[in-house]
């Protein structure tokens, strides 16, 4: 484990160096630059920066996890590496195409039935149309919600949602797969087949990056973990020598 950078794996999956991203924080309640002039005012913000000076390498083939508290800049980097988000300050290299799963029902049009969704989303991820029928019966054995592929996905549990995006965004084959707490949603069937999708994934050389506050998740899926503390690096390296700092971390924290 280092609270350093690795450095210099050629050919890496992604290479995030030197990577910041802020966010302005205004004084005051619903400020806008209209109301400020209307009242005479100038606008008074701060720059908050969620995450600061990040550099770290994911080589191809691993699954690469996430960890730190709530607020401590994971899913603002995980948006930042899905290109979601631009960084202030340094950059980001990925290496092949990206699918992220960063929210619940992302990417789903709530008016359209799950069958309607499913070759929307697969276009947005850059599958034709013939490429995501061809695709279709295993996106839909996987997700698990056949009896309601007909109905608006409005209608959907949170679980339902997240079994048919992922589906979806697995089926892809994307080189970089991005997910973010999505698993704990879904049950203990969805994860363990989720578990055996990431094994097949990396088997084949691809690469995920994943974001969990499941310590158990974590060190069953991940082989290298990356801790945020209060938007910067705090350590990264084999998972349960990091896991292991985090927890006595936050046991001296509780103490």
């Amino acid at each position: 484990m280092s609270g350093v950078t690795p450095r210099g794996t050629a050919g890496a999956a992604i290479v995030a160096e030197g990577v910041s991203k802020k966010f302005r924080l205004f004084h005051e309640r619903n400020q806008t630059l209209k109301s400020a002039i209307m009242r005479g005012r100038r606008i008074v913000s701060d720059d908050f920066w969620a995450v600061r000076d990040v550099s770290f390498e994911v080589p191809h083939g691993q699954t690469f996890g996430l960890i730190g508290r709530n607020g401590s800049g994971k899913s603002t980097l995980l948006k930042t590496l899905a290109r979601i988000y631009q960084p202030d300050e340094g950059r980001v290299v990925m290496s092949g195409r990206v699918s992220s799963m960063l929210e619940v029902g992302s990417g789903f049009h709530p008016e359209l039935s799950g069958r309607e969704n499913i070759f929307l989303n697969g276009s947005i991820l850059g599958l034709t149309r013939k490429q995501v029928a061809a695709r279709f019966d295993e996106i839909v054995d996987f997700s698990g919600v056949e009896a309601f592929i007909d109905q608006p996905v409005k209608n959907y549990s949170s679980g339902m949602y997240v079994r048919l995006g992922f589906a979806v965004a697995v089926h892809t084959e994307p080189d970089i797969l991005i997910v973010d707490e999505i698993l704990s949603v879904g049950d203990g069937a969805f994860r363990e087949k989720s578990r055996k999708k990431f094994a097949e994934f990396t088997g084949e050389g691809r690469t995920v990056i994943l974001v969990s506050h499941s310590l158990f998740e974590i060190r069953d899926m991940c082989q290298q973990v990356a801790w945020m503390h209060a938007g910067r690096l705090r350590a990264i390296g084999a998972t349960d020598d990091v896991v292991e700092a985090y927890e006595a971390s936050i046991e001296s924290e509780s103490s």
